[in-house]
């Protein structure tokens, strides 16, 4: 068994990753991180130290984990760990093998804080994101090749909530037990939802029908529009995991987009949808359904695999922007 490697090991294993295309490495060389260090300083405050204590994460670094999360549609847990665990994590962040690496529970905070933040009695996260278009945009590039809309179910820590608190958060309500306990309000989120994750059945050999499975899924989703040129991702929304995929299509449909094409799979399949990008000079590549008892056409499931093909490019490239996890709005999906 070999032993463990130095600096000089660990700078050529990142030199090698490189050489491969760290598209991590490419995001760091083409946006300028600081540009953001205002508007998050003003979004999140933080204290003076005088009361003491474990320092703070910078903003900057905190909001690079946030890229890294929704680029990967990671969970806090999941986030942490892989920042622990790869060399291009640690390389985006600017960290060494030996620096703190911010718990689940850390970014979860920090996630809250800039999704409940206005600027200018605008969201934060619209605000900065627009500066991250910008800055992508000034360095070259532009949305290009149409655009690919799709979603992600990011988990969240299943709450223990007795049937009285689960009756006050679907109204809306804070449960009164929790509002004389701070500390422990701080902890809860009341905005994650259970949702069904379906997974379809492979046929059989002999042809007899097969089950669909069904996953129970707690937390949030992020619905993304991403440039079919670069794997960018240009919009976003975020919702609770129950919200329906459809109905995020006309918050993320963009005219900025040099091609008219918009791919995106069945659940985005609507008359009003479809209506919304004809009315748009958009043109539809959203996949078809099938016919209830019926068999899918042949040149129907032909086209839907074409489109399943473009669909698969942003993630095999990397999709490198952010999004983020609302606490009191319904937006962190």
């Amino acid at each position: 068994m070999r032993g463990q490697g130095g600096f000089f090991e660990v700078e050529e294993r990142l030199k090698e990753l490189s050489a491969k295309g760290d598209d991590l490495a490419r995001l760091n060389a083409i946006v300028d991180f600081e540009v953001f260090r205002p508007d998050l300083v003003r979004a999140v405050p933080r204290s003076d130290g005088s009361k003491g204590g474990r320092p703070a994460f910078d903003h900057v670094f905190m909001f690079k984990v946030l890229i890294l999360q929704a680029s990967h549609s990671l969970s806090d847990e999941r986030t942490e760990f892989l920042i622990k665990d790869r060399l291009s994590f640690m390389r985006f962040l600017g960290l060494g093998l030996s620096d703190t690496v911010p718990d689940a529970n850390t970014i979860w905070t920090f996630r809250e804080a800039l999704t409940r933040a206005k600027l200018d009695d605008k969201p934060a996260i619209e605000v900065l994101f627009r500066a991250y278009e910008t800055a992508l945009t000034r360095a070259g590039f532009l949305a290009m090749g149409g655009q690919i809309i799709d979603a992600s179910i990011v988990a969240a820590p299943k709450q223990r909530n007795t049937d009285g608190e689960k009756a006050e958060i679907k109204a809306g309500r804070i449960p009164e037990a929790w509002k004389a306990k701070p500390a422990k309000l701080r902890q809860k989120d009341r905005d994650a939802r259970w949702t069904m994750k379906w997974s379809k059945a492979k046929p059989s050999d002999d042809g007899s029908p097969r089950l669909d499975l069904a996953v129970p899924a707690f937390g949030y989703k992020n619905h993304i529009g991403s440039d079919r040129r670069h794997g960018l991702i240009r919009t976003w929304v975020t919702t609770d995991a129950a919200r329906y995929d459809g109905a995020q299509l006309p918050n993320l449909v963009s005219k900025a987009n040099t091609a008219s094409d918009v791919w995106a799979d069945t659940a985005y399949r609507s008359k009003a949808n479809e209506r919304l990008l004809a009315n748009n000079a958009l043109v539809s590549r959203i996949h078809r359904k099938k016919p209830k008892g019926k068999p899918m056409p042949v040149n129907v499931a032909r086209a839907n695999g074409i489109k399943s093909k473009v669909m698969s490019l942003p993630v095999r490239k990397g999709r490198w922007a952010w999004s983020s996890a609302p606490s009191a709005s319904p937006e962190r999906q």
